[in-house]
Parts: C-alpha cells; structure tokens; sequence
C-alpha cells in the first residue's frame, strides 16, 4: 500500500468485472477520489457500458473519461514499430506491448488535469503489463505515485473476487460468475488470449478461442491480390484508396481476416522471467510486415538494410519489455525514421489461406538496377573482370589463414 495519503486517482478502467471490482476497492481501501480511463484502441467493444458502470459505482460524470485514440495509436505507435518491422523473438507483432505507453500516456495527461495525486492499473503482478504500464507512468511523471492493486490486496482467488463484488453490489454478469476460460487483450493491431486452456503448450488451441481470423481450411479457394502504397515507410493507401492509419489497418484487418492470415501460437519469454504460452491474431499487421519488407527491398541499401535488422531485435526487445519512452528506444527512432526517407512506392501482394507474399514492387526511388542485374549482352555499367580482383582481395586472409593450417598440418 502506498505509504503516501492518495487523494483522487486515475484508474485505467474498461468497464469490465476486474476493473470494477478495483474501482470499488481504490474507494474502499483508500477513500480516495476514482477518475476512469477508458481507451477505444479498436478493441471492438462497445464502451458506453463503460461509462454506465462507473456512474453506477459512484464515479462523478465529470471523472469519466473515454476516449477515441485509434487514430494516434496507429499513426504514432504501431506505425514507427512497423518502420522497423519490430517482432520480438522473431515472432511477435508487438501487439499488447505497443498499447501500454498510449494508455499510460493518457493516464498522466488525465492526472494532470484534473489535479490527480495516483495511478492505477489492472495487470496482475505475474505479467508483462504491469512493468510496461509503470515505467511508463514514471517516465512522464516521475514523483506520481502507482497502486497497483493485484500486488496489494488479498482478493487472491476467483471465488473472493466475486464474494468482493456481491458485498459491494457490483453487477455481475451471469458469463462472469464462473471461471473464464482464458482471458483476452484487443485491439486495432491485434488480439491476444492467454492462460486457462491455453496453459498446456502442448494442447492446440480449441477453435473457439479465434476472434479475428477464420482457420485457413475455410478461407476463399483463390488468391486475394492486392495493392499497399507506402509514404516514407508508412502505408497510405491500399489498392489506390488512400486512409487514414486506423482505417487501413482496419482495412488490412479485414482482409486478413477472410483468408485466415496473422495467427501465432508462441512461448514466449516474459520480461518479469517466467515462459507464458499465448495465441496472438494480428491479420492486419501480418500482411503489413511482408509489404513493409518488400517495399524495402528496392528502396533500401544494403548497409541500412542490414544494419536495420541487426538493432530491430533491441528495438522489439525495448516496447516489449516496456521501454518505449526511455532515450534508447528514441535514439533508435531516429536512425530508423532516417533510414525510411525513401522507402516511398507501391508493394503488390497474393493474400491465400493464411499466407501474404509479395509479387511485385516499384517505387521512384528504386535502388533496383536491370541494367546491372540483367543476363543479356550490351550491359555497361558492369565490368565482369572487376569481379577478379574483388574476389582476390576479399580471399586475401582466407589464403592467409590457409596457408598457417598447411604450416601447422591441419
């Protein structure tokens, strides 16, 4: 418990029996003061309920706020990880991760407006979240103070929790009184289910457990071409119709979606230390990865290219374990914006049960030289015999080295 009085708190809230049930425990166990977030991140659920249920729990209509970020989230957070086809352990879209700064950002601005001393937060003490919300609040505000409820009380089991919301008349849901069978964090770039039936890593997941895919086996019997334009390594539009960030995820999330693309089952490692199974869907950002790619393929020199993919897995090792504002992950930003000045043109792509692969590219400011690369007599920008010397002098320490084995009878 905080050793601080807390007069009024900014709760991160979505209106569901977790966060309120930790509404109503902010009030009772610390009289203070709740304000609710509530983000529309894209996570398709509609949130007026959200606001019913604070004003049923006591909350002041003025200390009710939800918000549409979608747009932010896609333009200034999913976007600049895609500049650097950010996956984490080579996999992972990032999708949870990503979000945590937005919210914790919105928090703060919140706490400052409206005179706030507190924080809070619904990540268990087991989890990721917790440290991604946290480094986040500190990095904005470094004197605010943080409760974090599941690290605190003694409502350690499904059972209490409930007994918790039955003796403060919170409405239960009759879904909501039995054990859940694995829980579930969305939104516009992706959905993520974890524990429960999904704790055996070696049980497949059951098919109920999809949300934004269908199973490759029921996609369409014929390919899906389609066109992404990028803009500095941003997509713009998708087959000539130019959208706004959100809605061309959207966009690319349907589409994804009817040919069964973006489904990941991972064992992942968690920054808190423990391996946790989850079985992420990111249909959208799964066909923008391999257009991203593609577009850079023409677009890109080979030195940045590499270099690109050698930082990418510190960048995706930085948001996952919650580091998107410390100076690192900024510098990092920079290189990599710097490295997508060009990366300006349009990617097609075959789209085919639960497959996204790139058919075709251009761009004004290709690297890509025919002239250089073609078989056919007439070519002048490249002389055969420069290859000679150049093979020489790169053999010249492997000759070397040869030569001291000979000595040696190795």
């Amino acid at each position: 418990m905080s050793s601080k009085p807390v007069k009024k708190v900014v709760l991160a809230y979505s209106g569901g029996l977790d966060t309120s049930i930790i509404l109503k425990w902010l009030q009772t166990t610390y009289g203070c003061e709740v304000v609710t977030f509530t983000a529309d991140l894209g996570q398709g659920e509609e949130l007026g309920p959200a606001r019913d249920k604070a004003l049923l729990l006591g909350i002041k209509p003025e200390n009710i706020f939800i918000e549409d970020v979608r747009e932010e989230f896609v333009r200034d957070y999913v976007f600049p990880m895609f500049r650097a086809n950010a996956v984490y352990e080579g996999v992972y879209l990032l999708g949870t991760s990503i979000a945590r700064p937005l919210i914790a950002k919105k928090q703060i601005e919140i706490a400052e407006k409206v005179g706030a001393d507190a924080v809070s937060h619904g990540a268990t003490g087991k989890g990721n979240d917790q440290v991604r919300f946290e480094l986040g609040y500190y990095a904005l505000k470094p004197d605010i103070t943080i409760i974090a409820p599941w690290r605190e009380w003694d409502l350690t089991s499904r059972t209490k929790l409930l007994e918790f919301a039955e003796q403060n008349q919170i409405p239960i849901a009759k879904d909501k009184r039995g054990e859940a069978p694995f829980s579930v964090d969305a939104n516009l770039l992706h959905a993520s289910s974890e524990g429960k039936v999904l704790e055996d890593p070696a049980v497949q997941v059951p098919d109920y457990v999809y949300s934004r895919t269908i199973g490759p086996e029921q996609a369409p019997d014929k390919i899906t071409t389609i066109t992404i334009d990028f803009e500095k390594g941003d997509a713009v539009a998708i087959n000539g119709e130019k959208l706004s960030p959100a809605m061309l995820l959207t966009h690319l999330n349907a589409l994804g979606r009817e040919n069964g693309i973006g489904r990941l089952d991972l064992v992942e490692n968690r920054f808190v230390g423990m391996k946790s199974r989850g079985m992420y869907e990111t249909p959208g950002g799964t066909i923008l990865l391999v257009a991203h790619r593609g577009i850079e393929s023409i677009t890109l020199d080979r030195g940045a290219a590499h270099l690109k993919d050698e930082l990418m897995p510190r960048y995706a090792e930085l948001i996952y374990n919650g580091f998107w504002f410390s100076p690192e992950r900024e510098m990092l930003q920079v290189m990599i914006d710097k490295s997508q000045e060009c990366v300006t043109g349009r990617v097609t792509l075959n789209l085919y049960k639960g497959n996204a692969w790139v058919v075709g590219r251009e761009s004004p400011y290709s690297l890509y030289d025919q002239d250089l690369v073609t078989f056919e007599e007439g070519a002048v920008a490249y002389d055969h015999r420069d290859a000679q010397g150049f093979i020489r002098l790169n053999a010249l320490r492997l000759r070397t080295l040869g030569q001291r084995k000979r000595k040696m009878g190795l």
